[in-house]
């Protein structure tokens, strides 16, 4: 695997509460590791929580004796979850506090990857871009249930509100998939501060034109989220096989 990662505090936020992680190397039992997270709370809560959220995932993987990428990665989701609901119950600044986030891994050119919130990945491949992982929004929900139609999702005025986070209570769910990736494949992880303000087609274009360098790649993706209005961070992981 190549991969590149990059974040922007946008033009319209003080502080950056995302937070990214990545390592092409071997970690614990999994030979790579991808993590994009994106904070919720005031003052420094949500920077908290996303980057405590990468440091217990990624020191989980390192030090976990489970052979299996889902059994790694949902152990550590779990540590993770812990660590901030009980900090936030600890320290009054830190109350409700909370994270998104999205994790994957590569193992014999298959992907297996989680997420909790509205943190994405999506697979890029011969002029095509799919959304793998499933938003836990009221938004989403809305769209699920047939009352607000797709290309309405990304304008609507709740599209911010968030139905599972991590750290928020003492449980919690992932979804996990298992995408078999081909050669060429590229592989985006982002957050809503990406994807609110760029169309998938967009985003496409942009991974079309700048495909030859991922670092290309990413700072055009950054630069045109901003150029859309950057009202949110921009934290994102970009990967080729």
């Amino acid at each position: 695997m190549r991969s590149c990662s990059k974040t922007d505090v946008g033009r319209k936020r003080k502080v950056n509460q995302d937070s990214v992680y990545r390592t092409d190397q071997p970690i614990g039992s999994l030979p790579n590791l991808y993590i994009v997270a994106d904070g919720m709370g005031g003052h420094n809560a949500g920077d908290y929580a996303s980057r405590t959220c990468v440091e217990v995932l990624s020191e989980s993987v390192r030090s976990s004796r489970i052979l299996t990428p889902i059994g790694v990665l949902q152990e550590a989701i779990q540590k993770a979850n812990e660590a901030i609901y009980s900090q936030g119950m600890k320290d009054p600044a830190l109350e409700g506090m909370g994270t998104t986030m999205v994790v994957a891994t590569v193992l014999d050119h298959v992907m297996y990857l989680a997420n909790i919130g509205d943190s994405r990945l999506y697979l890029l491949n011969s002029g095509t871009i799919r959304q793998v992982t499933e938003d836990h929004s009221l938004v989403e929900e809305m769209v699920q249930s047939g009352e607000l139609r797709k290309e309405e999702a990304r304008l609507h005025p709740h599209k911010n509100i968030i139905t599972r986070a991590l750290g928020t209570s003492r449980q919690v769910t992932a979804d996990f998939f298992e995408v078999t990736l081909k050669k060429e494949d590229i592989v985006l992880m982002c957050t809503d501060g990406l994807s609110n303000m760029l169309e998938d087609e967009e985003i496409l274009q942009i991974v079309n034109d700048y495909s030859e360098s991922l670092m290309a790649t990413a700072a055009k993706l950054v630069e045109e989220a901003n150029e859309h209005g950057g009202k949110d961070n921009i934290g994102i992981v970009l990967m080729r096989l």
